[in-house]
């Protein structure tokens, strides 16, 4: 619900004595027997399982069509040497989009489009059986014919999404293959709308990137982003995040999440007058939080270089999103520079024009990833470097950095120097280890290679996960505080094990607004003055340095509190003359044979006043009542 970072829990249980991932650049691991020509590449890891899923496309019999493979931590292939294809489908000579995603129960989903124009998602099970049949299900009731994208919910079902190049098609799939409202997304101005990208929120609400755009191959185009639950209802306001811009409509973006139920939102395009990647965010109400609405550029208007194909992660601590991407010349185009800059969710680019981290001169380099270490404090950034001005071959290197910038280690992960493929994504860090894949271009085949935090290849020791603790005891009521003649609702809560660096009460006002209050970590009590008549609902977690908790419960099992707020009658303030409940902070209830024993301190008093009024207020009590 909740989580930052998804918990390892049971991370590795069952893996086998012998790790399969090697400790050789020269001799990969092997994942699966595929053609030299298949591409595609998709790598999702169960963060609980720490099964790895890899998803390739190649040509069969039905056309060019996926096929998956499952590995367990230590990276054994379980699916057999051909993986399992999905074979029930006709597809075409040539994608129509596909997409897959480790689900939170376990298994994995593929989505994709087939040759007919219906959109189709199936569920794979970790032994490898169907859990929706070898069909799957049908996605948005036919509609929608391409582009499939898909992403795990927090309950083993998924969101998907697909278009048709004028309208955006939204699903929510249940874990057991039953489907949630279609929502259709259109612009009642005409302009198309393409190309969305999703990430998940709390909630397991979801937030849906889009383009906007004119017609033609150079057309102007916007981004926006709208919030969804999973009945299809919104949640939000739809935020405009780029301004109209003329530039070709092959350049797309990309989204990720922030770690804060809101996200990323970057492109490359030549529109500003030169080619630069452009940074936006948007917060968990799906908000705007850069100024401007063109983005934030990578590095300054620079006339004599491009900068281009970029790849992003967000560091778990400060949520700022690290990019690297490519600096070639503007003329020939023949120069590769890689550089990664660090921005704020306010626009600030902390690295100025960016971390040169490899100059390879006029050799082409590409496949660039970069991965934040899951318990922070530095990421890793894989690419393909280039060994042949003029041919395909490339070794697969990788290096380390802290969140500084400054380099940790370098590592080779693969020396031999054929043709490759590269992945679409790697998995990112799970347990200490991350996993980039590739197919060989000379005779087929899929290898990978996990890198750990600190550079190792082969047998990584699992990161155990780090405790989450959630507040205990959270309770509250409506009161009038006698100190500073103010009304409101005081919530309290019994701290957690383990200090945390501090809590979020998250409050959602009766509109359906939801503010955050930061309180700090001593703090297990919070007043909040609100002239807001209603009902609103208070939930309360402990952030970590890796991870935010569960919502914290009531004493009835309840993840929430909700508060009437009302007007508060003139006389509320008149004195209570006749005790009827006192309670601590905490929310114990006092013996009424203790009331007038009551150590100094401060109290939550319900009881009458002269005119017979029932108030409930919190007082400063120096000796008894």
């Amino acid at each position: 619900m909740k989580k930052l970072l998804p918990l390892v829990l049971s991370l590795f249980a069952g893996v086998a004595l012998h790790a399969q991932w090697v400790n050789d650049p020269i001799n990969n691991t092997f994942i699966a027997n595929t053609s030299a020509d298949a591409g595609e590449i998709y790598l999702s890891t169960n963060a609980e399982t720490g099964d790895t899923y890899v998803q390739w496309n190649q040509f069969f019999s039905n056309g060019w069509s996926p096929t998956l493979q499952r590995l367990n931590f230590a990276g054994e292939p379980q699916w057999g040497a051909q993986g399992i294809h999905i074979g029930a489908h006709e597809f075409s000579s040539s994608s129509e989009g596909v997409a897959m995603a480790a689900t939170a129960d376990g298994g994995v989903v593929s989505c994709f489009a087939i040759y007919d124009g219906y959109t189709y998602a199936v569920k794979i099970n970790a032994d490898g059986t169907f859990a929706w049949g070898e069909e799957g299900v049908q996605l948005f009731g036919g509609l929608g014919f391409s582009r499939a994208e898909v992403i795990a919910g927090d309950d083993g079902g998924v969101w998907a999404l697909g278009f048709d190049y004028h309208n955006l098609y939204l699903q929510y799939v249940n874990a057991d293959g039953t489907l949630n409202p279609t929502v259709t997304i259109q612009d009642a101005g005409g302009q198309s709308c393409m190309y969305g990208q999703l990430t998940l929120s709390y909630e397991n609400r979801v937030f849906l990137t889009y383009e906007k755009c004119g017609n033609g191959f150079y057309t102007n185009k916007e981004i926006y982003v709208a919030g969804y639950t999973t009945d299809g209802t919104p949640f939000c306001t739809e935020t405009r995040l780029m301004a109209s811009q003329t530039f070709q409509v092959t350049y797309l973006h990309y989204a990720i999440p922030d770690g804060l139920g809101g996200g990323y939102v970057f492109i490359w395009h030549p529109a500003m007058g030169d080619f630069n990647v452009y940074v936006f965010h948007y917060d968990m109400n799906g908000v705007s939080t850069i100024a401007d609405p063109n983005g934030i550029p990578v590095h300054s208007i620079d006339p004599d270089h491009l900068y281009i194909s970029a790849y992003a992660t967000v560091d778990p601590d400060s949520h700022d999103i690290l990019l690297i991407y490519e600096q070639t010349d503007s003329y020939s185009q023949s120069q590769c520079k890689l550089y990664m800059n660090r921005i704020t969710a306010t626009g600030e680019r902390l690295w100025g024009e960016g971390k040169l981290i490899l100059d390879n001169g006029t050799t082409p380099c590409g496949g660039l990833r970069i991965d934040a270490f899951e318990e922070g404090g530095g990421f890793t950034v894989i690419y393909h470097r280039g060994t042949s001005m003029t041919g395909p071959e490339s070794t697969v290197e990788a290096q380390g950095f802290d969140m500084d910038g400054n380099n940790l280690w370098n590592t080779q992960l693969c020396s031999n120097t054929y043709g490759k493929t590269g992945d679409e994504n790697t998995t990112g860090f799970h347990g200490g280890q991350n996993i980039v894949a590739w197919v060989n271009n000379n005779n087929g085949g899929l290898y990978g290679q996990n890198i750990g935090i600190n550079g190792e290849m082969g047998e990584v020791t699992p990161t155990p996960p780090e405790p989450c603790n959630a507040p205990e005891s959270f309770d509250g009521r409506y009161v009038y505080d006698d100190e500073t003649g103010t009304y409101g609702a005081f919530v309290t809560w019994t701290a957690p094990e383990g200090q945390p660096l501090h809590y979020n009460l998250y409050v959602t006002h009766p509109n359906g607004c939801t503010t955050t209050v930061e309180i700090a970590p001593e703090e297990t009590e919070f007043f909040d003055e609100s002239t807001v008549i209603g009902t609103v609902i208070y939930q309360l977690t402990a952030v970590y340095e890796h991870c935010e908790s569960e919502y914290a419960l009531t004493v009835d099992g309840s993840d929430h509190l909700a508060i009437e707020l009302t007007s508060a009658s003139e006389n509320t303030e008149m004195p209570i003359v006749t005790v009827l409940k006192v309670y601590t902070l905490n929310g114990q209830a006092i013996q009424s044979a203790q009331w007038k024993h009551l150590s100094k301190g401060v109290y939550i008093v319900q009881g009458l006043t002269q005119d017979g009024t029932l108030v409930t207020q919190k007082r400063f009590v120096e000796k008894g009542l």
